[in-house]
């Protein structure tokens, strides 16, 4: 009987310590092949690589066009057409990531994780409830949007810097910063607990500041991409120390790790690299949305590997949720789909169509197969469509099988596969929630699975 009594006490704990640590590493505006392990040349990413190397590159992986809207996706599994972040949450905007939404945070903290953002939040910070710790973080480090300056810490000369969401005061190179509090965290985390640890750096967004000595491999480059180069070097050496602290600790062999950026690299063949794919930050071409990524967890994911499958950022959110045993059951769907099998045991995509939405509700793309369709991708195209019925609009068709860099519009000799996927993007879209502003929505039925300037 005691036996038994001892055994029922440690149970949360088991539970606890079966599950892995979960370590999201997002990196601001980092190019498609900016880092070596997707095609860059003139970088040195060691420890990226190394990690890539060790589980599959994620090849077809899709995010928002610019920051906010991307963090709001993985936060909650749902697209911008339900929570209304098409956009970047600018400093003192009376709107942020509506209330209503539950978060990753919140849903791994119910199956015992600890949970840490380092970093940028990006979500809205107007009011105390919706800044990280009210949120479903136990500790925040960091700031709260971006453009900050990597030395003094502030934004437009107000001070963006905080621990627990608590104005803090101190010195230092922000990239440097952050690793230096997320190798603490795990360094302290209790070892029959889980951590889930979101380190969101604001790395190699502008301003691009960079001290001296990260620059000195790099002076054959061009003056921009020289400092670029020294900044996703300093991202790279912490993502090193990061790792070297799971060693340290031995949770490295339980813990998953996922990396990718944020949306496309801004100025492609100038500040960052996104070969082979068309345009970049801001748009809806495959540069903007298209972004190298990599899952890596020793003994569960195969090591070596390329994926193709399309995914997206929403498919994280439902996907720890049944990895984790984490309650699904919530009053706001998910958009995303598990994709566990894809990463794990070759299982194409679970989407049939992947929306890929823009940064207004008239700009938004799809992608069925090697089909992409795009409706207005550009700004003029969607300010002329805006307040007109949804068969209106410009649109454009790609093979991305056949032409990956979007260079052979097919709309006009495809018409009857124009219609099909601009009659499927009708039917997801058709309830869109405007854009911004957007701080609450009713809660819906509760379901157990969803279907599938500065910035």
């Amino acid at each position: 009987m005691k036996t038994l009594i001892l055994f029922l006490a440690l149970c949360p704990l088991l539970q606890a310590s079966a599950n892995p640590n979960i370590v999201y590493f997002l990196v601001d505006d980092l190019g498609y092949a900016d880092c070596g392990f997707n095609g860059g040349k003139d970088i040195r990413t060691p420890n990226i690589d190394k990690l890539a190397k060790e589980g599959a590159v994620l090849k077809s992986y899709y995010v928002q066009p610019v920051c906010s809207p991307t963090r709001s996706a993985l936060m909650t599994g749902r697209y911008a057409i339900h929570t209304g972040v098409y956009n970047v949450v600018r400093p003192g905007a009376p709107w942020g990531l509506p209330l209503a939404e539950r978060l990753l945070p919140q849903a791994l903290k119910e199956v015992g994780y600890t949970t840490a953002i380092c970093g940028k939040w990006h979500l809205g910070e107007f009011q105390s409830d919706y800044t990280p710790t009210h949120r479903g973080f136990d500790h925040q480090y960091g700031h709260y949007f971006g453009a900050l300056d990597y030395f003094k810490h502030d934004r437009d000369g107000k001070m963006d810097w905080y621990r627990d969401d608590t104005p803090l005061v101190e010195e230092g190179y922000t990239t440097q910063l952050v690793a230096k509090e997320a190798c603490r965290l795990v360094r302290e985390q209790a070892a029959d607990k889980p951590l889930f640890l979101y380190v969101p750096f604001n790395g190699i967004h502008s301003p691009h500041q960079v001290p001296d000595s990260y620059t000195e491999p790099y002076k054959d480059l061009p003056k921009l991409r020289q400092t670029i180069a020294g900044m996703l070097s300093a991202v790279d050496e912490a993502i090193g120390q990061i790792t070297a602290a799971l060693d340290e600790k031995g949770q490295r062999q339980n813990t998953l790790i996922i990396f990718s950026s944020d949306n496309g690299g801004p100025g492609p063949g100038n500040a960052t690299m996104n070969t082979p794919l068309r345009a970049g930050k801001g748009t809806l071409y495959e540069g903007g949305i298209r972004v190298c990524s990599f899952a890596t967890w020793p003994g569960k994911i195969p090591a070596g590997i390329t994926i193709d499958e399309p995914m997206h950022a929403v498919d994280w959110f439902p996907t720890l949720v049944k990895l984790t045993g984490a309650p699904a059951e919530q009053n706001l769907a998910p958009d995303g789909l598990d994709i566990w099998p894809v990463l794990t045991q070759g299982a194409k995509s679970p989407h049939e169509a992947l929306l890929l939405p823009g940064m207004a509700p008239e700009k938004m793309a799809l992608r069925m197969g090697d089909w992409k369709l795009l409706l207005n991708p550009s700004d003029k195209d969607a300010e002329e469509a805006k307040g007109s019925e949804k068969s209106s609009g410009k649109m454009e068709l790609y093979n991305l099988t056949r032409d990956i860099a979007e260079k052979t519009n097919l709309a006009a000799s495809q018409p009857e596969k124009l219609a099909e996927m601009r009659a499927r993007l009708d039917a997801i879209i058709k309830d869109a929630v405007p854009a911004g502003g957007v701080t609450e929505q009713a809660p819906k039925k509760k379901t157990k699975k969803g279907k599938g300037k500065k910035a």
